[in-house]
């Protein structure tokens, strides 16, 4: 049945939607895709936004995996713990990371990609906003991926690394799950929308709300230079 199911139904593009963790390994394959999109370099394409928002529109059934409560409020509150604590162990790991590799790549040959001075200026940005970057790339696909590591790469203090860590970890899974479970019991009650058979709206919504900031900045920026 397994094999079936990888060989005939399974294809690529579903690891870039929400629905295919949710059905396939529910609230345990949520936790290690947090985990490798926040604290593994492969894990940069992984759905995190529009998947914890889709967990929370999930939240019961989730959370009825591990500890059924019975309560809805106390099912966010199991997924906000298991979820931010995954989140916080993968900034954790690509900290480390950083940090190893770091002192190394001070030594690298200087060449078209990589200017020693690059990392200097992103010493003095971690000094002087690290804690804003660490919450702020939560929000931010991709870049939640990397800022850890550079932080470690850069020296950022570690105690400092680790309290922003957390807050920013937090802030995101309750934003994105609290938004996902309310919103589709807000539609559910006023207009009889059921969120879980539109999925793909949601996915969408997300995907464009999370990215508009990054494509402005790349536009802006690029008409300053011309």
């Amino acid at each position: 049945m397994i094999d079936t199911f990888l060989l005939d139904a399974f294809h690529w593009s579903q690891l870039l939607q929400p629905q295919f963790y949710i059905e396939h390994g529910g609230l345990w394959l949520i936790l290690f895709v947090v985990f490798a999109e926040t604290g593994l370099f492969a894990g940069f394409f992984l759905p995190g936004d529009s998947l914890l928002f889709v967990a929370g529109i999930y939240s019961t059934n989730l959370a009825n995996e591990v500890f059924p409560t019975g309560n809805e409020m106390m099912d966010l509150l199991v997924l906000l713990v298991m979820i931010s604590t995954a989140g916080i162990l993968g900034n954790s790991l690509g900290y480390w990371f950083g940090n190893k590799v770091g002192p190394a790549m001070y030594q690298w040959k200087e060449n078209l990609l990589f200017k020693r001075h690059y990392l200097e200026q992103a010493h003095d940005f971690y000094e002087k906003h690290g804690g804003g970057a660490i919450i702020a790339a939560r929000f931010i696909p991709i870049v939640r991926t990397f800022a850890p590591i550079v932080a470690g790469i850069v020296k950022m203090n570690a105690s400092r690394f680790l309290l922003f860590n957390v807050i920013g970890s937090v802030a995101w899974v309750f934003s994105m799950l609290v938004g996902g479970h309310y919103l589709q019991k807000w539609i559910l009650s006023q207009f009889g929308f059921d969120l879980k058979l539109h999925l793909e709206i949601i996915v969408l919504g997300i995907v464009l709300i999370t990215t508009a900031p990054v494509i402005f900045k790349l536009i802006f920026n690029k008409k300053k230079t011309v």
